[in-house]
């Protein structure tokens, strides 16, 4: 009887885990990163110890190209490390546990790569029309300085975000929320 509840948790378990992966890899997706990505990454954030390649690519299915690729990305994004473990010869990957930590890194990468180059464009653009006349001109201006400013703050606010790696942040913007009823994260025993 003890091996049918341990079977049965232990697959509720991987159920649980798949679904996760999955979900994670359409929300990447949504956020315009690969599927395989985002599902690489889930895979890592619910594995309690480093993950080579080729198991990767074993629990997900995905081609040994497939998984090098994505791996090296996320890496160079910094929510996945490399890890060497002693007598391997194989390189093994683990993802940042903390999510207030990971959130920061994302925060800080995705405003490095799209954040900063279209504010820098924004300012050019407002600098080269700063000094046109004309109506069609003026309206333009007007509207690129409207959107520079706007950018400008989400940019500091991402600046703020990226570099308050304080993990208390979290628990206190979950409380919050939890008290006025505002997510559905189930309360901890």
């Amino acid at each position: 009887m003890h091996t049918e509840t341990t079977t049965s948790t232990d697959e509720q378990l991987r159920l649980a885990k798949d679904d996760f992966i999955t979900q994670w890899g359409v929300i990447g997706n949504a956020w315009g990163i690969s599927r395989t990505m985002a599902q690489i990454h889930a895979l890592l954030m619910v594995s309690p110890e480093a993950l080579s390649t080729d198991q990767i690519m074993e629990e997900l299915q995905i081609s040994r190209g497939n998984a090098h690729s994505n791996l090296r990305e996320l890496v160079s994004w910094g929510v996945v490390k490399s890890v060497i473990k002693k007598g391997e010869r194989k390189e093994f990957f683990a993802s940042e546990k903390d999510v207030w930590k990971m959130f920061c890194t994302i925060t800080r990468e995705r405003k490095r790569r799209e954040i900063d180059p279209a504010l820098n464009v924004l300012i050019d653009c407002v600098q080269t029309t700063s000094e046109m006349d004309g109506p069609a001109v003026k309206e333009f201006h007007e509207q690129l300085v409207e959107l520079c400013e706007f950018v400008q703050l989400a940019s500091n606010v991402m600046d703020k975000v990226a570099t308050a790696e304080e993990s208390k942040a979290l628990p206190l913007a979950l409380n919050w929320l939890k008290s006025r009823k505002l997510t559905k994260v189930p309360e901890e025993d």
